[in-house]
């Protein structure tokens, strides 16, 4: 077994894997850029080594570097975490020119696999079923055009190299191949240093269903079931389960065989994913393998008991697998949700900056409930724009999809973030979407779902009961330790009125009746418009002001609710719903009915950065017309490229931005006639 391990990545893959390392009795050394020079990976490792600048290309894509870096650690080994070089199959051919070994499969399968147009090509070899599709390389847009038609629309235009999303456009039309060839050319050449694309045929309504597969360097290979990937926004997956509520056990076991065969053919010596696009009528078709290990890794550790890492680890080492297919089995089920900095209000744009508050949820096992969050942040870190925009990885695991489901509702709740935007709210009002719980996926479900985007919704029923009655709960509680301040003035003492009113954002109204004091728990009578109660709920909770999440029983049922404080009140965030929550007396609510409301301010006439990012290019100039839908501008951030486009025909006035600008969110871009 090696002694050390270099991990050539960063972020919550590379604190994953120096955790598995450090439980194995094995040291680590990471590897940072500039940007990463405080970064939790760092401070994890028994050594870091910086290797560049803060672009993956100048530092965590740079061979020579990770190379010269085991050398000066005298690291035996490097696990590539997953992305940057992990598919890359000159890495491995390097490492082992200077006497390191790859912990990953080997170059050939790597060349047979990881290149999406040659693992194409392998496949129909071994009589897999493929999507059909050009599996060619495409030299510009014309022949993208062109094959386009051949094939059929809607499309799939995709990098030949990498994965995650980048490089990867769906297009229904002519012109949407025109513009996607481009932005996934360029998006490809600048996550994976290689701008191949081919074309496939998109399966409409489908459904994203992979393998996770085991193989050693003697022969022995093993599947560890499926995990479901189709709950995706731009090709990203955001959610991810195990096991998959569209399969039976003869799908299962059919998919698997395949996934098997397949990686034998290829003399596959890892942790690898042969994924399949799979039909509502559980059709599947292979679409490609992934030659590394897959984010969405711990939903199988969780549901089969097996660490992936430590596997990978010790079939680098030469060690036979101890797993054979008959021991695999598959207790529970698990669901992960990715936290990304980005604001789901504004159409998931990438948000950038510090951590002020980074409370993830407690971790562990108890009763069969697991809760398990893989970061690779801490509070005061800095999110940045050179790279991917995931903070951490929530999986719950429980014995029934509803109950993981559940599970991960409640440590949604519970995780606070502050200092950047982030899509908890989303993951948040998905856990509770009747379609998601029901298991109805495809691809398209958040595109269907939520096709005019993601707005936060008014509470009602039990939510709105919930919020007011813990609002309430906040309020007395704050006034109650204001009458155990020591010092105050000697006579009547200040009594506070019993009957509130709770004003939820700006149209929603409860009234209550409090009763409570600070060391026991709090009653919470919900009244009509007459003081007549209708329901009364009873609160238990240790919060304390100033703390982030408000956690208690509410009818002896676990609650959490975020709780920041705004002028006069406090915004309330719980199942995806974002209130403002302010608590009058029944006088103050009445003059607080009178106030004029704020007018928003007109940014009909300007375009709008809307994320921290690069201007990559202008498509327009002062004084041309344009119409709806024409693009104007495209941004890059973390590694993405957005066209802006024009919400109506008008006329350019004036130019404030110039290709090649770092802009802040919201900076004018152009200013229109």
């Amino acid at each position: 077994m090696f002694e050390k391990i270099l991990i050539a990545n960063r972020g919550e893959i590379a604190c994953r894997v120096i955790k598995t390392a450090r439980r194995m009795g094995i040291a680590t050394v990471a590897v940072y850029s500039d940007a990463d020079r405080d970064a939790l990976h760092v401070e994890m490792a028994d050594e870091a080594v910086r290797i560049g600048p803060a672009p993956a290309a100048q530092s965590y894509l740079v061979i020579e570097s990770i190379v010269d870096a085991c050398k000066a650690t005298g690291a035996e080994a490097v696990h590539p975490g997953y992305g940057f070089l992990s598919e890359r199959e000159a890495f491995p051919l390097a490492l082992a020119a200077a006497g390191i070994v790859f912990i990953g499969p080997n170059p050939g399968a790597i060349a047979a696999m990881g290149d999406k147009i040659e693992s194409k090509r392998a496949a129909a070899k071994a009589k897999v079923s493929t999507v059909p599709g050009y599996l060619g390389e495409i030299g510009d847009t014309k022949e993208a055009v062109r094959i386009a038609e051949e094939i059929g629309y809607p499309v799939m235009i995709k990098a030949s190299a990498g994965g995650g999303g980048k490089g990867m456009r769906i297009a229904a039309s002519r012109r949407e191949v025109e513009e996607g060839f481009d932005a996934a050319r360029s998006e490809a050449k600048a996550s994976f240093g290689d701008d191949r694309v081919f074309i496939e045929k998109f399966i409409v309504d489908p459904r994203h269903i992979e393998i996770q597969v085991l193989g050693d360097k003697h022969g022995n290979v093993v599947h560890l079931g499926e995990r479901e990937c189709s709950i995706q926004r731009r090709n990203q997956k955001v959610i991810e389960e195990a096991p998959s509520p569209l399969l039976d056990e003869r799908t299962r076991k059919a998919m698997g065989e395949q996934a098997v065969a397949l990686a034998k053919a290829v003399h596959y010596d890892s942790a690898g994913t042969v994924e399949f696009v799979a039909g509502q009528d559980r059709s599947f078709y292979f679409l490609e393998m992934n030659t590394r290990l897959q984010v969405e890794h711990p939903v199988t550790e969780l549901v089969t008991g097996i660490d992936l890492v430590e596997q990978m680890i010790r079939i680098a080492a030469g060690e036979k697998l101890r797993l054979r297919q008959k021991d695999v089995t598959f207790t529970g089920w698990a669901v992960e949700s990715r936290i990304y900095a980005e604001d789901p209000f504004r159409g998931f744009l990438p948000s950038i900056g510090r951590l002020v508050k980074y409370r993830p949820p407690k971790e562990g096992s108890a009763e069969g409930l697991t809760v398990r969050n893989d970061t690779g942040v801490a509070e005061g870190g800095e999110i940045s724009m050179f790279y991917d925009p995931m903070i951490a990885k929530l999986v719950t695991h429980a014995p029934t999809r509803a109950a993981a489901i559940d599970l991960q509702a409640e440590a949604l709740d519970a995780f606070c973030i502050e200092g950047i935007q982030h899509n908890i709210p989303f993951l948040a009002a998905l856990m509770q979407h009747p379609r998601w719980r029901e298991g109805h996926l495809s691809t398209a479900f958040i595109r269907e779902e939520y096709p005019a985007g993601f707005e936060t919704r008014a509470p009602e029923g039990e939510e709105l009961r919930i919020l007011a009655a813990v609002a309430a709960a906040i309020d007395h509680l704050n006034n109650a330790r204001r009458r155990r301040i020591t010092g105050q003035m000697s006579g009547r003492n200040v009594r506070f009125a019993s009957n509130r009113v709770v004003r939820l954002g700006e149209d929603v109204q409860q009234r209550v009746h409090v009763d409570g004091d600070l060391d026991g728990p709090v009653k919470v009578a919900l009244t009509d418009d007459r003081g007549n109660p209708s329901e009364t709920l009873e609160l238990a909770s240790k919060w304390w002001p100033g703390e982030p999440v408000w956690s208690g029983l509410v009818r002896d049922r676990d609650v959490s609710i975020q709780v920041r404080p705004i002028l006069n009140g406090f915004e309330l965030a719980y199942r995806g719903i974002r209130v403002p929550a302010r608590v009058y007396t029944e006088r103050e609510a009445a003059l607080a009915a009178l106030m004029p409301e704020r007018a928003v301010a007109d940014t009909s006439r300007v375009l709008l950065c809307p994320m921290p990012g690069l201007v990559k290019a202008i498509h327009v100039s002062p004084g041309q017309e344009v119409k709806a839908g024409d693009p104007l501008a495209v941004v890059e951030a973390m590694k993405m490229e957005n066209i802006l486009r024009a919400e109506r025909d008008g006329v350019i006035k004036e130019l404030k931005a110039r290709p090649g600008d770092s802009l802040a969110v919201d900076a004018v871009i152009l200013e229109f006639a």
